[in-house]
């Protein structure tokens, strides 16, 4: 593959850059590599526009977005901090100091005896997620991130389904799981990004890394045939679930050089792109938030083909 064979073209750009501050300076940082200040600026208008600031605004005074009848997980929050994430509201803004600061004062879960929201719970593939926004909006955990490298499977990765997170009277696995894997991967590497690399974080999540490397990012290692076909399929926002753009973007995200195992999945990738040049939203997760973005299944995503063209990129411009 070359450049050539995916940049997009100038009404490409133009479709792109016709959406929201979160989308917007994502785009001029990644696809149309503008200067930095013009970038700081765009970004600057996720916290007072558009969604981002929609989103702020929804916070109630508890500090969480799900209301009175919010789940004991605070589910509706998790994601809703994790899309705040998303986003690239900038840390630093009052406005984000203001929404984290509820979260870590007056968040908590009940049912561990009132454990601050931020201390994670029981499952990694939450606390993966807790890990990754406390550590982005700089409140990062210790205790948490050891929890977790405590928790690694043999085979590199992590699973809810594994002991002790599940119920003494169902089967506990001892392999990994790709959701809850990448899940633990994104809250590790915005951990690191504070100033709280290791040697034994960097080695938890090289082994988890290689864990989907080894299976070509969506294959099963034993038989090689396909684990779930819904992985091949796109969507934003991820909530818990894996796909393989997800994955991609997160080893572009860590810098990972590229090898011959993300051919093929590089591949998925490029099919997924209709004839327009734009990819399209394919699937919506049954978990929600309380803000409504792109809702029209089949049809084309500003989110999925913003990073579908920061995946390719990286993956062509990397030499191996």
């Amino acid at each position: 593959m070359r450049l050539h064979d995916y940049a997009p073209r100038p009404a490409h750009i133009i479709w792109l850059l016709d959406a929201d501050p979160a989308i917007r300076w994502q785009v001029m940082r990644d696809v149309t590599s503008e200067a930095s200040d013009a970038i700081a600026a765009e970004r600057s208008r996720v916290a007072t526009e558009g969604w981002g600031a929609q989103l702020l605004a929804l916070q109630s005074l508890a500090g969480n977005w799900g209301g009175p009848k919010e789940d004991r997980g605070l589910l509706i929050t998790l994601y809703t901090l994790v899309v705040l994430k998303d986003f690239g509201l900038d840390p630093a803004s009052k406005q984000a100091r203001k929404m984290i600061n509820r979260v870590v004062k007056r968040l908590a879960f009940k049912p561990l005896n009132n454990r601050p929201f931020l201390h994670g719970e029981t499952e990694p593939c939450i606390n993966g997620r807790i890990l990754g926004i406390g550590s982005y909006f700089k409140e990062p955990n210790d205790a948490l991130a050891n929890q977790l490298l405590g928790e690694q499977l043999e085979d590199g990765g992590w699973n809810c389904e594994a002991w002790p997170f599940v119920s003494p009277k169902r089967p506990q696995s001892r392999r990994s799981s790709f959701h809850t894997t990448i899940c633990v991967l994104e809250g590790l590497l915005e951990y690191e990004r504070t100033g709280r690399k290791s040697a034994a974080v960097t080695r938890a999540r090289k082994r988890a890394e290689n864990y989907l490397l080894e299976r070509r990012m969506f294959r099963s290692l034993r038989t090689g045939k396909v684990i779930d076909k819904r992985w091949l399929r796109f969507s934003f926002p991820t909530f818990w679930h894996y796909d393989v753009l997800r994955g991609l973007d997160y080893l572009r995200n860590a810098g990972i050089k590229p090898d011959r195992r993300l051919r093929e999945a590089i591949k998925i990738v490029i099919e997924r792109r209709h004839q327009n040049g734009r990819w399209p939203l394919n699937l919506l997760h049954p978990e929600h938030i309380p803000l409504e973005m792109e809702t029209g299944v089949g049809g084309a995503s500003r989110w999925n083909t913003l990073r579908a063209l920061r995946v390719l990129r990286w993956y062509n411009n990397s030499t191996w």
